[in-house]
């Protein structure tokens, strides 16, 4: 049953005289994707950050699984059951893939951290990674090292990262940037997958992806919303063509 995982009222952050984001509200619900499109510097990082702790709002509310967590720290958010990628690829390089989504699954054990204790030895979070692994469609690579694997699985890894910390709510910002057609078309696939059990926010320029993929879809522009509801209705919005779209969508 699809429920409010996350949500956000009126949300505003100021720079200054510059209000980057402006009475933004959203709310995303468990098996549903709401995706937010918009020119460069319309906003969408600096919301997905202010959902995520990364940034304090100025005004406005943010709630997770019901609770208050606006102002809070990242890390507390995190543990809150809230997961996110960047718009650069964030994973070690020097690791393996399997090393890279153990020490992920390693954060949300409470005595993951004996020193004198190989880290093999953590069934639970052993089999937290390798769900993750497979649920990202990585498992043949697990011996690989991430520095020496394509950009998309790159990209495929740091989501499986995420994944490991066993989030409820996903924020993914680009995860389609910079992909082939193939690669494109297996992320696409991995978020329809995970669809199900997560509530997504998906910041994304690959139209095609986000038609595809989005339930709910809000347009921003110089910080505000200027249309959101269902993709089909925002695409025919002439204001959202004038603004982003242009003719050919």
């Amino acid at each position: 049953m699809s429920e409010v995982l996350l949500s956000a009222r009126q949300l505003t952050k100021r720079f200054g005289g510059l209000a980057a984001v402006n009475d933004v509200s959203v709310d995303l619900w468990r098996d549903r994707i709401h995706a937010v499109i918009g020119p460069n510097g319309a906003g969408k990082s600096t919301l997905t950050n202010l959902l995520s702790g990364d940034l304090v709002p100025t005004a406005g509310s943010v709630t997770l699984g019901g609770a208050d967590v606006t102002g809070s720290k990242p890390e507390k958010i995190s543990r809150g059951g809230l997961g996110r990628s960047y718009q650069k690829t964030n994973i070690f390089l020097p690791f393996t893939v399997w090393d890279n989504v153990r020490l992920a699954a390693q954060s949300r054990t409470p005595q993951a951290w004996r020193w004198l204790k190989s880290a093999t030895s953590f069934v639970a979070v052993n089999d937290r990674a390798m769900r993750a692994v497979e649920l990202s469609g990585l498992k043949d690579r697990l011996g690989a090292i991430a520095g020496t694997i394509s950009h998309g699985e790159q990209r495929q890894l740091e989501i499986a990262m995420t994944l490991a910390t066993d989030p409820q709510v996903l924020l993914l910002d680009e995860p389609l940037a910079g992909m082939g057609v193939a690669e494109a078309e297996r992320m696409v696939e991995l978020l329809l997958r995970l669809k199900k059990d997560h509530a997504m926010l998906l910041v994304e320029h690959d139209m095609d992806a986000v038609f595809a993929l989005a339930d709910h879809l809000t347009v921003m522009v110089s910080g505000q919303v200027i249309a959101s509801g269902v993709p089909a209705n925002v695409r025919a919005d002439a204001n959202v063509q004038a603004a982003y779209l242009g003719e050919e969508h």
